[in-house]
């Protein structure tokens, strides 16, 4: 038979005083015992310099990350964000309040002239706005200026024409047209003229950067055949100085759709007429096409390539014709 609850096996009644006595004892030995065992490992690690060694360098290494872990949170703000302001079209006084509110710093780190927009009146910015950014980034703006900088005019006639271009584009200016006359001096300048006025030796007259100066060039009796060189590939800036460099001018530029005048020298050539390798006079207009898609930049280019082989090949057939009659 089982034994009854409350009894033990000889069928006496257990008393509940006693149990609970042996269950503390029995604690207070396990409890004894742990703590003498603890005791003894703290002894051995003391008297052990490696094992007591390691186990500081081990607590100060997690002490030290911990540390750092809140100082970084600390310091970088870690996910705290703000969201930059569209700040282009502000004056610096509605940017510099726009940013106080967004704890953001401002720095103006360019300025161009656009006569489409008063002066101080904010063009670009970077980081773009919309963009996600820490408390206390610095936004990079580019101011439009109250007026263009004035320059003087650089005495160029004389010069070659490489010269003469090196000299104006060192100044800040550029070629306005390049007009051809009879002269034995082939390629160099006869005269030069800003707005009609022609510039003479020792004159002070001053433009606004990047106006373009008009230059009278010699040319001999029999028409100078040059070959286009290649623009696609290149800015508009580059593009141009490497066809005034051969004595050709800028004929018509046409610029794809969503390209202004903030983003315009980001652009590049894509297409040109004429061709590249086609032999023209000297004087030539030559068209310019740009674009900000770099696609259609690379496939514009491998095509000017291709055409270039093209015309090449035509002209030594041709060649070769002429010298067998």
């Amino acid at each position: 038979m089982q034994n009854r609850e409350g009894r033990s096996r000889n069928g006496r009644k257990e008393n509940p005083r006693n149990n609970a006595k042996r269950l503390k004892e029995q604690v207070i030995r396990t409890t004894t015992k742990e703590a003498s065992a603890t005791k003894n490992l703290i002894s051995r690690i003391n008297n052990n310099v490696i094992a007591r060694n390691l186990i500081l360098a081990a607590c100060g290494i997690i002490v030290f990350i911990f540390l750092v872990t809140i100082l970084l949170n600390l310091f970088t703000r870690h996910n705290v964000q703000r969201d930059v302001p569209d700040f282009t079209g502000m004056t610096l006084q509605e940017a510099e309040h726009a940013a106080r509110d967004a704890s953001l710093d401002l720095t103006i780190n360019d300025s161009l002239y656009v006569p489409a927009y008063d002066g101080g009146i904010i063009l670009d910015q970077l980081p773009e706005a919309g963009s996600k950014v820490k408390p206390g980034r610095r936004i990079f703006l580019t101011v439009n200026s109250y007026r263009q900088r004035m320059v003087r005019i650089p005495y160029v006639t004389g010069f070659s024409l490489r010269q003469a271009k090196n000299n104006l584009e060192t100044a800040g200016l550029t070629i306005d047209e390049l007009i051809y006359r009879p002269d034995i001096a082939t390629n160099y300048i006869l005269e030069q003229r800003y707005q009609g006025q022609i510039i003479t030796p020792g004159s002070t007259l001053e433009a606004e950067q990047g106006s373009g100066i008009t230059l009278i060039v010699g040319m001999g009796e029999e028409p100078t055949l040059q070959p286009v060189p290649k623009t696609v590939g290149f800015p508009l800036n580059e593009a141009q100085s490497r066809l005034w460099e051969v004595g050709l001018n800028i004929g018509k530029v046409e610029f794809d759709p969503g390209i202004n005048l903030l983003n315009r020298n980001d652009a590049h050539v894509y297409a040109q007429s004429p061709e590249q390798g086609r032999y023209v006079t000297l004087g030539t207009p030559v068209t310019l096409k740009l674009t900000l898609d770099d696609k259609k930049v690379e496939q514009g280019s491998i095509a000017s390539d291709k055409a270039a082989k093209q015309i090449a090949k035509e002209q030594a057939a041709m060649l070769d014709t002429l010298n067998n009659e």
